[in-house]
């Protein structure tokens, strides 16, 4: 499916029965009534019965489909009152004490890769909360981008932004893209896909030319107080949620890779001890800390091998990924 189809179906008006949200999703899937029923055991002809509408499968069975077809908590949720059941996943704000424990170790991973950025966002790619080390990369960026929702690909996009200092831009947006487009053909999000269509009017230039051969990862490489930074770029997610708020949340951090020694992060002024860690709900240092980091352009940061300095060469940052379960 591509986008054009993607944003067509989008469009429709949304399905009323179970039958008709289960051919949907199958049919995302590329799986034919035979594959998905020998999947969810059960058999061809009961399957083309609840899909048309002549047998009303039972709750387990929905849920048992909707495992089989990888369709998102939300969904699910919808297939479930199509068939005429209650929701069985909830969505709670990551402020909720039942979160608690996530939260909890968000905040700890967030915490602990300083002096390392590291930022956790939502399914519309809306950041959720960062760490103290991620504004410094934002610094000079227009207040008015930076308002809510806070949409991290909007701003590795816009020419006002990040992509004006994105060294590789066109291989990075593009690899941006995709990425967007796949989890468009996953989820069938409207919003996503409305996303996807507006990035793509941005005038981003064409690749130039292929990775070198010696390359494992597309990097992202920006511009910082005349230092060229690299960053491999990874998802870290909850492996195991049942809970829509925790399915749909990736935390991403960076730490430095191609180092021969550890990386110190050199602050001009040094912030106050208080309020370092972001507001989860906008997206910007809390307290004082967003005072300072707004009026005084001399609290950035630069990551600098003291190696690579007297050699004059790029420090290179990676980001790795882990596999979180609460």
């Amino acid at each position: 499916m591509n986008a054009h189809t993607a944003t067509a179906r989008a469009d429709r008006v949304k399905p009323a029965h179970i039958g008709d949200h289960l051919r949907e999703w199958r049919q995302r899937r590329h799986l034919s009534q035979l594959d998905l029923a020998g999947d969810a055991e059960i058999s061809a002809r009961h399957l083309s019965f609840v899909e048309t509408g002549r047998a009303a499968p039972s709750r387990d069975m929905v849920l048992k489909l909707a495992e089989r077809l990888d369709v998102p908590l939300r969904e699910r949720n919808v297939l479930l009152v199509a068939a005429g059941f209650a929701p069985a996943f909830p969505q709670r704000s990551l402020d909720d004490p039942a979160l608690k424990s996530a939260r909890a170790a968000i905040d700890l991973v967030l915490r602990a890769h300083e002096p390392n950025p590291a930022l956790a966002y939502d399914r519309h790619w809306n950041l959720v909360s960062a760490n103290r080390m991620v504004m410094p990369l934002l610094e000079g960026i227009p207040a008015r981008l930076l308002g809510q929702p806070f949409n991290i690909l909007r701003l590795a996009f816009h020419p006002e932004a990040l992509a004006a200092r994105t060294v590789n831009l066109a291989e990075w947006c593009g690899h941006l893209l995709e990425r967007l487009h796949r989890q468009c053909e996953a989820t069938a999000d409207p919003d996503l896909i409305k996303l996807y269509s507006e990035l793509k009017a941005y005038p981003i230039p064409a690749r130039s030319a292929p990775l070198s051969a010696d390359s494992v990862a597309l990097p992202f490489k920006m511009r910082l107080d005349g230092e060229t930074l690299s960053f491999f770029s990874t998802t870290m997610i909850f492996g195991t949620p049942v809970d829509i708020t925790l399915s749909e949340l990736a935390v991403e951090t960076f730490g430095c890779g191609r180092c021969n020694r550890a990386e110190t992060a050199v602050y001009r002024s040094e912030p106050s001890s208080h309020n370092r860690n972001m507001d989860s709900r906008s997206g910007r240092p809390s307290g004082n800390m967003h005072n300072s980091w707004a009026t005084g352009g001399q609290r950035r940061f630069l990551y600098i091998n003291d190696v690579q300095r007297r050699q004059k060469r790029t420090c290179f940052f990676t980001l790795f990924t882990v596999q979180c379960c609460p």
